[in-house]
């Protein structure tokens, strides 16, 4: 069959002012990141518990070090999942397949077994190994190269992620830690289908994004390549050497954001005082202060800086090196109060982590929307699913470091394990804006 002339995509403005595929990208991610950040507020918190209490009665280390390897797990699955998505299923099948094995994976762990626990992790990460990498691919296709709503449309799909993000703590963190784990980890579950319910019921508006990666609306199939994946232009070759070296430095980003599942999580629990207007509330609570501050503010006000600077604005490889520094800033801040801490023995104010994630976010909205979008912008199309995969790794690498160094939260003076992750993300980002004018040749132009 003859497939329909593609239109412009800039001819799409149904959504917003942005292509109507990008409401159930939007929306299917949500309740992705949902039920992730869910389980995420959680798991550390669930493993260290005491039998008694429900829980594995796990060492913070050994928790910590399951905590890092399942964050690797999940985003390093994305290589194979964009390669699957690139030569088998096409992004469509990858992103529905992933969902419906994630919701599975969140529903094992609803019954309480060492054994179920362990195959819902498993599952879990196999699922959004195809999910992750494939649904931030099909955002990126919704556009035409030269279509400038391109990075407005991550922000604006970035926005779903921390939705999701938002709410998950107040709705499965407080089921899990004030009813029963397994009822939280089951909500996550329900949360996963919801997504998928309202992805299935969309598929017609991302008609355009399948056709401009090559496949069919009906079997959304890839089409086969006409070149082996390796034989790219020099130009070509430039701008993958870019993303391998904008990794390195996502990984060191993410190693210390992503402590907030491990370390930070048990600062929160253990030695702060979480009561507010004379009321308690549950320390998962925490996990929703960076979407809280992105939603509310902090991604609307960057994006208008963005937009206000125009040609001025940053280079992507200064905005990755600003991430660096604020999330190595929200780590400074907090020393005082680990010193308080375990000196003292009293339990510090709520106002240290709000302080140290309002940092993070800034962070975070310097670095991560930005890295998506110049991937899908870099990536030569044949292989832009297994790129995108590449870039996750980067992800997964940090989650893996990030665990690592949780496990050094009952070994090591908090001040010093919060002081060196601070240095290390500075020095990161001094090395990185020496090697800015280098990328940016690498980058052939792109911004």
């Amino acid at each position: 069959m003859t497939q329909p002339v593609l239109t412009s995509s800039k001819a799409d403005r149904g959504w917003f002012g942005h292509p109507r595929g990008l409401s159930t990208l939007f929306f299917t991610e949500m309740w992705e990141r949902f039920s992730f950040y869910g389980l995420r507020a959680l798991l550390v918190l669930y493993m260290t518990a005491a039998v008694a209490d429900g829980g594995l009665a796990f060492t913070s280390q050994k928790a910590s070090g399951i905590v890092g390897w399942y964050g690797f797990g999940v985003y390093a699955a994305a290589i194979p999942g964009g390669w699957i998505a690139d030569r088998l299923l096409g992004q469509y099948r990858s992103v529905f397949v992933g969902g419906c094995i994630i919701a599975l994976g969140h529903f094992s762990m609803a019954f309480p077994s060492v054994t179920t626990f362990y195959l819902g992790l498993c599952l879990i990460v196999i699922g959004t190994g195809l999910l992750k990498p494939n649904i931030s691919t099909m955002v990126g296709s919704l556009y035409d190269k030269d279509d400038e709503r391109r990075d407005a449309g991550f922000s604006i799909f970035y926005m779903g992620i921390n939705l999701g993000a938002f709410i998950a703590p107040f709705v499965v963190g407080t089921l899990g830690q004030k009813v029963d784990w397994h009822v939280g980890f089951g909500c996550a579950g329900v949360g996963m289908v919801a997504g998928l319910i309202q992805y299935v019921a969309g598929r017609p508006r991302l008609a355009p994004a399948l056709q401009r990666l090559g496949q069919s609306e009906t079997s959304a199939t890839p089409s086969s390549p006409a070149e082996p994946w390796w034989r790219f232009s020099r130009d070509e070759w430039g701008r993958v050497g870019a993303i391998a070296v904008l990794f390195v430095f996502s990984s060191i980003f993410w190693g210390a954001f992503e402590q907030a599942a491990s370390s930070l999580n048990l600062f929160a629990d253990r030695l702060t005082d979480n009561h507010a207007f004379g009321h308690a509330f549950p320390s998962t609570w925490y996990q929703s202060l960076n979407s809280m501050f992105m939603i509310f503010g902090l991604a609307p006000l960057l994006a208008w800086l963005w937009i206000r600077l125009g040609p001025r604005q940053p280079s992507s490889p200064v905005k990755f090196a600003l991430g660096l520094i604020f999330v190595g800033l929200g780590f400074a801040l907090i020393i005082p109060a680990a010193k308080m801490a375990q000196e003292r023995g009293v339990l510090v104010s709520p106002w240290w982590l709000v302080g140290l994630y309002f940092l993070h976010t800034i962070g975070e909205l310097c670095l991560s929307p930005v890295g998506l979008s110049i991937v899908t912008k870099l990536a030569p199309r044949r292989i832009a699913g297994a790129m995108m995969g590449v870039w996750f790794l980067s992800i997964a690498t940090g989650n893996k470091l990030a665990g690592f160094a949780g496990g050094f939260f009952d070994r090591l003076p908090l001040p010093r394990l919060f002081g060196a992750v601070a240095l290390t993300t500075f020095v990161a980002a001094i090395i990185l804006l020496v090697l800015t004018p280098l990328i940016r040749r690498l980058m052939g132009g792109v911004r």
